[in-house]
């Protein structure tokens, strides 16, 4: 438990919070080397020269004396060492304010802090796995409302990952470091000042000075002078790092980032695997454009999030004929001027087919989930070029979907790379598709050929169309089912279910009784109450609290437990034995229940029951 640290705000593993000790400060946060920092370390036992408890001013956090270890010593080492740290720790036992320790990989367990430092991070630079696994194993193993410091770390090239990482505490070492060698610091780069023809840099530094006067200077002062600047970058960087978390868009810029240095390109890759790791603080919904500009993309918690749900939670509306489509510039793509042409050459035949649109980075997005987030939110570089690691992720999507549903009629109405993965596809699993288009998917030609052998398919099969009111209550519940689990549609949209409203602004009713409304910027179902009420049986997506009414928000103390699949941003319901509420959740599920401050559910609507 601490008081001394709160989250604000989060996107991914990224965060923002503050640091409550003599005065709040804000996370990320650059520490300088000086008596005004708000951290204190009390020093190594290796030289038995610590800091005691009277030394130290009220308000500060105290990092716990220990000794200082490698980053690679072995485990029975790093054990014993630590054991010989513990009398030297107790002379703290008394100290009443913030504390912090310092950890090492090979550390088994972590004892209670507000502040958590990683010991020898310095040596991490240039080492993306080990990076990788000890912040996600100190995450893993300790409180979510407690910060994490890495020193010796950051620089302006490096800062955004970091907090992507999910570090909340920097300091400036390097930065002056590299100015004490003549190395000028730039937001993608590293310089040597004297090859340097000019200063690429407004700071207050730069915009005061020149590379002449700089080779004027004597060596101290010029040291002093570029380590100035290299600070002002890295303070410029966490502004701008904070600017991205607050847009909930830090992804798009440190995937830019990391071009600078192999080894950040690396981390990026490697926390990628770690799926799990970041799931659980990315929100399912937002309503800004996820820019997947990179190969990276396809790897980001959001594509595997809404994969996964679309293989596990959805489930095709009955149809025997699938039509396999490309995807659109214009988000959702019934709004796009293609789709619009593909809509009219099929006509009221429409409604007698499935749709599913080929698409990358996302695989496939069944025409009834196109609302979702990110289905109907992400942008890419259109080129014409798929690559090989592109082509064999959307194969993989379209061969798991075909296997899983059963059609007689395959229609792909797509030309190029699109058609390639189908034709892979239907290689693969011995299945015959009918392709309709005759170069451009919107000439008149392919118009008219994909509308036509529809029309021959359903004739002569004699299919009958879905009525456009089950068309409505399709969508509704596929949605249902990819928000709240397998058989929420059934629950929200029942079979005399009434859809008011016109697209995407839809809401269900059953009777006079409204159960939920669809937030048309981010694809998801706002449950009512009386909504609420039916997904209770689910037992999904549900907060028990404390005996208590809450009011406005539910703080984190006041959670007794949590579905452990709630991420940010979903709806969920909140119960105890008085009252039941509906709102939007603001953390994940475990944070929620671990944490002992910050909001973690934005209440819509309470009733006492």
């Amino acid at each position: 438990m601490t008081k001394y640290f709160e989250v604000t705000k989060r996107d991914v593993a990224a965060r923002i919070g503050r640091l409550m000790l003599d005065k709040q400060y804000q996370t990320p946060l650059i520490l300088h080397a000086g008596a005004g920092s708000p951290i204190v370390y009390a020093g190594t036992l290796w030289a038995r020269n610590t800091m005691s408890v009277d030394q130290v001013e009220s308000g500060k956090l105290v990092i716990l004396p220990d000794k200082p270890m490698p980053l690679h010593l072995e485990q029975n080492r790093v054990k014993k060492i630590l054991q010989s740290c513990i009398a030297g720790q107790q002379a703290w036992e008394d100290w009443d304010g913030a504390l912090g320790r310092i950890i090492h990989p090979a550390m088994q367990d972590f004892s209670p802090a507000d502040l958590y430092v990683l010991g020898a991070s310095g040596q991490f630079e240039n080492n993306a796995r080990a990076l990788v696994d000890t912040v996600i194993k100190v995450r893993n193993n300790t409180l979510p409302d407690t910060a994490l410091y890495a020193p010796a770390l950051a620089t302006p090239e490096n800062l955004a990952i970091l907090v992507y990482l999910g570090i909340d505490i920097v300091d400036d070492t390097l930065p002056v470091l590299k100015g004490f060698n003549d190395i000028y610091m730039t937001p993608f780069s590293e310089h040597k000042y004297f090859e340097m023809t000019q200063l690429p840099c407004r700071c207050n530094i730069c915009s005061n000075t020149s590379i002449e006067a700089l080779q004027e200077l004597n060596a101290p002062r010029r040291y002093e002078l570029i380590a100035r600047h290299n600070i002002n970058k890295l303070e410029e960087e966490r502004l701008i790092t904070i600017q991205y978390i607050r847009n909930g868009n830090l992804r798009e810029y440190i995937e830019g980032k990391c071009r600078s240095r192999p080894w950040l390109v690396a981390l990026l890759r490697l926390l990628d695997q770690e799926s799990s790791y970041l799931a659980r603080n990315t929100p399912t919904f937002r309503s800004r454009t996820m820019y997947a500009n990179s190969s990276e993309a396809l790897h980001r918690s959001e594509v595997i999030t809404f994969n996964k749900r679309v293989r596990s939670r959805y489930q095709a509306p009955d149809a025997d004929i699938l039509l396999l489509l490309p995807c659109s510039a214009r988000k959702p793509y019934s709004i796009s001027h293609s789709h619009w042409l593909f809509s009219r050459a099929l006509g009221s035949n429409k409604r007698t087919l499935n749709e599913v649109v080929i698409t990358s980075p996302l695989g496939i997005v069944p025409k009834e989930l196109e609302l979702i987030y990110p289905a109907a939110h992400y942008d890419i570089p259109v080129t014409g070029h798929w690559d090989c690691q592109e082509r064999e992720w959307v194969g993989e999507c379209l061969c798991d979907y075909l296997q899983k549903n059963n059609y007689s009629h395959i229609i792909a109405h797509v030309d190029a790379a699109y058609k390639e993965i189908c034709q892979n596809a239907a290689d693969t699993l011995g299945l015959d598709i009918i392709y309709t288009a005759c170069g451009s998917v919107t000439s008149d030609k392919s118009l008219q050929l994909l509308g036509s052998t529809i029309n021959t398919i359903v004739e002569a099969q004699q299919y009958k169309p879905r009525k456009p009111a089950q068309m409505k209550k399709d969508i509704l519940k596929a949605t249902a089912d990819y928000q709240f689990g397998t058989g929420a549609g059934r629950i929200l949209v029942p079979v005399n279910a009434l859809i008011k409203g016109s697209y995407p602004k839809y809401r269900i009713y059953d009777g006079d009784v409204q159960l939920a409304a669809l937030e048309p910027r981010t694809g998801a179902l706002i449950p009512t109450l009386d909504g609420a009420v039916r997904l209770l049986e689910l037992k999904t997506y549900q907060v028990k609290i404390d005996d208590f009414i809450p009011k406005g928000s539910l703080l984190a103390p006041g959670v007794l437990d949590a579905d452990p699949v709630i991420r940010p941003s979903d709806q969920v319901i909140v119960i105890n034995e008085r009252i039941l509420a509906v709102g939007r959740a603001q953390m994940s599920g475990p944070e929620m229940v671990l944490s002992t401050r910050g909001v973690a559910v934005d209440l819509r609507q309470v009733k006492e029951i």
